[in-house]
């Protein structure tokens, strides 16, 4: 197709950025305050002598006790040095130390994860992102992925338009990336920047709110998009792509962006998020 076909797709955004990167630092799983009852440490038993007619008592010398030193007034006694705990070391909040905090959480080919990702701004691209998806609007100058290389593409029949299946397999190795993270390792890495992330929501939301309502909202946001069958009707108003289905062209920007991605991947990210939002809640962060 040629690049004016791709600039009349159903908006130039590619929502599944955002949905990756709110499945890899969304998973807020609290560490439990309980601890282990503490062990009790049993006492060393001590065998008592046996004494026996026979056995005579031991003699000891006494040696006097060393003279005691007393010190004049003008004797001071110099106190110990006191020892500097060492200054932990700043996080490293760079680019490059996210994106391999990513691609170690993930088992999808480290060159394919690497790829997918954009370099630079990622902490304050998935703080707008889901900001935005939070409000029900997309945030096209805010990609977290690279575009797919393939263009939308749509075929006719019978004097109508419809999605083409192409369109919606070039999602599929992002969806396939999403499906490899670790929860366990996701963990690690939001518990790492979560200061970071709630830092940058402040500059550019409510400073008194927290950050993980802003993203169960935003998970909520694109789990309410509805499942339909396929083939997708579409027509085109000389500037882009339309659902000729009302219902679907009413939907918010970030669900039709989700439609976009076909009903198999759509299930599968459905699938993701319900799990991660399961374990926000088994946590009470909801």
């Amino acid at each position: 197709m040629s690049e004016t076909t791709e600039k009349k797709s159903l908006g130039p955004h590619f929502l599944i950025a955002g949905i990756i990167l709110v499945v890899i630092l969304a998973i807020v799983f609290w560490p439990s305050d309980e601890k282990p009852d503490p062990v009790e440490t049993p006492k060393p038993q001590i065998d008592e002598p046996v004494i026996t007619e026979s056995d005579e008592p031991e003699v000891f010398e006494t040696k006097p006790a060393p003279p005691t030193v007393e010190l004049e007034e003008k004797d001071e006694v110099e106190p110990l040095p006191e020892l500097e705990e060492p200054e932990p070391e700043p996080l490293d909040v760079s680019d490059p130390a996210i994106k391999e905090s990513l691609i170690n959480s993930a088992s999808a080919d480290e060159s394919t994860v690497n790829r997918l990702l954009v370099n630079e701004g990622l902490l304050q691209r998935f703080v707008v992102s889901v900001t935005n998806l939070a409000n029900n609007k997309m945030a096209p100058n805010h990609q977290l992925l690279t575009p797919p290389e393939q263009n939308f593409r749509v075929y006719s029949q019978a004097g109508k338009q419809w999605i083409d299946a192409a369109s919606y397999k070039r999602y599929t190795p992002y969806v396939n990336v999403l499906e490899s993270f670790d929860n366990e390792a996701l963990v690690n890495v939001f518990q790492t920047y979560k200061d970071d992330i709630q830092a940058k929501y402040a500059e550019i939301g409510d400073p008194d709110k927290d950050f993980n309502v802003v993203l169960l909202n935003a998970i909520d946001e694109l789990l309410d998009t509805p499942e339909v069958p396929v083939p997708v009707e579409v027509y085109s108003d000389s500037v882009m792509y339309k659902y000729k289905d009302e219902r679907l062209e009413n939907l918010d920007g970030p669900q039709k962006q989700l439609l976009r991605t076909g009903p198999d991947n759509m299930r599968r990210i459905k699938a993701k998020l319900r799990e991660i939002k399961a374990l926000i809640e088994q946590n009470g962060l909801n």
